[in-house]
Formats: C-alpha cells, structure tokens, sequence
C-alpha cells in the first residue's frame, strides 16, 4: 500500500520557528558586527530547518510556506544568489505573485547579500508591471528604494540618501507602483501584507521630507506598522520613527 505524504503543517512550523530563533541569534547587524559562535549557532538552526522543508518540498511540491522559507534559508546559509532564485521560481510556479518570497528574495539580490542594484529596482519593477492590480506587490518599489537609501547613507550621511529618494524618476516610480497597489481601489485593506506595504510606502515618502504623500498610507495603518522600514530611520527605533513621522504627516495630509 502506497503511504499518503504526511501533512506538512507542523513540520513547517517547526522549521519556521528554528529560522525565527536562529536569525535572532545572528540579529540583524551586518556580518563584521556578528561573532563566529552566533553564525554556528544560527546555520545550525537553518540546516535543521532545511531537513524538514526538503522532505516537506518533495511530498508537497505546491506548498507555498515551505517555499518561501527555503527562500529564506538559502540566504541565511549563503548557498548563491542563483540557489535562492531557483527556490523562488519553484514558489512562483505555483504561486506567480507571493509577495513574502517576492520581498526575500529582493534582500538576496541586494548588494549586501551579493547581488545589485540595477537587479533589485529590475525585479521590483518587473513584478509591480506583472501584478494583479490592487496587489501588494508594488511595495516591492518601496523596500528597494529603501534599501538603496540606507546605503547611500551609510556611505553618505542622511543628507545624500534623502536626496536619492527625491531623484525624479525614483519619485515617479514610487507613486505609480502605489497607485498600482495599495491605493488602487481593489486593494484589500485587510490582506496579510498591508501593514508591511503600506508602511514601505510611508517610510519612503517620509524620509524623501514628503509628509503629504505619506499621509494616506499613515491613515491606513492606523496605529499599525512594521519594523521594517522605520528601523532604517534616524535612531532606528521603529516605533519611534513611525509616531513621530505619522504625527508630522497627518498634520501636512
């Protein structure tokens, strides 16, 4: 008698919280600022985490989170820029527009985890042309040009990054992929990744020092917002950064 695949729930949960727990070990600063013992640790929390998603992969080659988070652990284990692709496109065949994958595998083509700009804007423009309108997706825009921003002002002070985010055409862009997605009418205002998006969006008009075109997004969140990007802002407390630019932005909005 043939044996029916196990259900891949709790095996990818569980995988789910090693990742959880093992990028908490690594934390989020850059590779210099991480000590060896904190990389032991947190690659062997991904490779046990790799042994269920393989199994869970094989027997459920649709399923959508055991994808994403081999997305996820691709990077955390440095297996290439090529590996993490190839793991995204199986997610995409069965799932052409995730936008959790999508948004990992932008951090994997980003030059601090070895890739480049020009792929980065290209895959995040290539998937807010390709997405269903009121998709998520086109915060995709956002989180690109907010990772390019902290860069530049790393290397260049704040100064430098705001003026990045200023250039016309990144404007441009950035009020098409929202007019494409989370102002778009079919948006589903209480879909999974709203807060994600619609904080991108915010964030990139805040630091930009355009608090009006923040403000509809600020009104959609509410009291609600993500860490990521708010932590790229001035003291790098999320919390802090989204009251004190919300407050400017609703008072401008």
């Amino acid at each position: 008698m043939n044996r029916l695949p196990r259900d891949p729930l709790a095996r990818t949960l569980l995988a789910d919280r090693l990742i959880q727990t093992g990028w908490q070990i690594r934390s989020s600063h850059r590779a210099e600022h991480v000590s060896q013992q904190q990389f032991s640790d947190f690659h062997a929390h991904l490779r046990r985490a790799e042994l269920l998603l393989i199994d869970v992969c094989a027997e459920h080659p649709e399923y959508a989170l055991a994808w994403y988070l081999r997305v996820i652990t691709s990077r955390g284990l440095q297996l290439g820029v090529g590996e993490t692709r190839r793991r995204y496109d199986r997610l995409a065949e069965h799932h052409p527009h995730h936008f959790g994958g999508q948004s990992q595998l932008l951090q994997q083509i980003c030059p601090k985890w070895g890739g480049s700009w020009e792929a980065v804007h290209g895959f995040a423009q290539e998937c807010t042309q390709n997405a269903p309108a009121g998709s998520p997706t086109g915060a995709l825009t956002a989180m690109a040009q907010m990772e390019h921003y902290l860069e530049v002002a790393e290397k260049g002070g704040t100064r430098a990054a705001e003026t990045y985010l200023r250039e016309p055409d990144n404007h441009a862009r950035l009020r098409d992929a929202a007019a494409r997605s989370v102002l778009h009418p079919a948006f589903r205002t209480d879909a999974h990744h709203a807060v994600n998006a619609h904080s991108a969006f915010a964030a990139a008009h805040s630091a930009a020092g355009r608090p009006a075109e923040a403000a509809p997004h600020f009104r959609a969140l509410g009291d609600h917002a993500s860490v990521f990007p708010w932590c790229y802002l001035g003291t790098g407390d999320h919390e802090t950064e989204f009251v004190r630019h919300r407050k400017t932005a609703l008072a401008k909005g």
